[in-house]
């Protein structure tokens, strides 16, 4: 068997994952909504996922603020330090890095679950017995990521700022008053809007990867950890490229 040029390989894919993309959406507006399962994923997706979210924001905003301190106090601009902090938190930093935790702890479950679920022919069963699989198990996962990622990036913000806080009170004395003070004065809404939105479409991102790799995993067993592991690395890579995108349209807008 001659294998396929990676050129063909990777159109193939493509093509695969925006047919995938467009049933997602045919089922999501048609027929009854599975609720129910919607808010158990949505506890599973973005409860199970707040502790690893919340330490990793809550270190991210102490490191930041430590390691940026000693360039500012070379150039004697110690006082800027909240507002450095802040707003590279808030746009960039928080939004993806939540994304990328997600992409790891939520992509890969969503494709090891529903994998094993196809290797095993449960979703065949579900098939033969009525059940609408795509509906079920699809929309839901990716309506629930699509929900509470953004959920996890505002909370991690709030975390990650308190983490910036006590960084600047480690080598200094900064009030709680006047950090929280430069913070909401040099982020406005151009700031947080556009860095939430985008991550709705990380959200999205992961979560449609994320039931593709699991949906149409084969092979058995072996099928299953690849497809787990292929939907970390394509949903993470999808998340740069939409944020790179994102970057672009905010500098448009004039919101940079």
């Amino acid at each position: 068997m001659i294998n396929k040029p990676a050129l063909i390989r990777f159109l193939e894919e493509a093509g695969d994952i925006t047919r995938f993309t467009l049933r997602f959406f045919r089922e999501l507006f048609h027929g009854r909504f599975e609720f129910n399962e919607l808010l158990r994923q949505s506890f599973f997706i973005g409860y199970k996922s707040l502790g690893l979210v919340g330490l990793t924001a809550f270190i991210m905003g102490l490191v930041i603020t430590i390691q940026s301190r000693p360039t500012l106090v070379e150039f004697g601009a110690e006082a800027w330090l909240p507002k450095m902090v802040s707003i590279s938190l808030i746009r960039e930093i928080v939004p993806v890095i939540t994304a990328l935790i997600c992409a790891g702890k939520i992509g890969s479950g969503i494709g090891a679950e529903l994998g094993s679920m196809r290797v095993t022919e449960q979703i065949d069963a579900m098939e033969v017995s009525g059940t609408n699989p795509m509906k079920y198990l699809v929309v839901t996962r990716v309506v629930a990521a699509v929900l509470t990622i953004p959920l996890l990036a505002l909370l991690a913000d709030a975390i990650a700022l308190y983490g910036g806080y006590l960084g600047c009170n480690i080598h200094g004395a900064v009030s709680w008053r006047l950090f929280w003070n430069q913070v909401f004065e040099t982020n406005t809404y151009s700031d947080v809007i556009p860095a939430i939105t985008k991550t709705f479409f990380f959200g999205f991102a992961v979560g449609i990867i994320g039931c593709y790799k699991g949906y149409n995993s084969r092979k058995g067993t072996e099928g299953v950890g690849r497809s787990a592991n292929q939907a970390v690395v394509i949903a993470s890579l999808l998340i740069f490229i939409l944020d790179l995108i994102a970057v672009q349209i905010a500098d448009v807008l004039g919101l940079t």
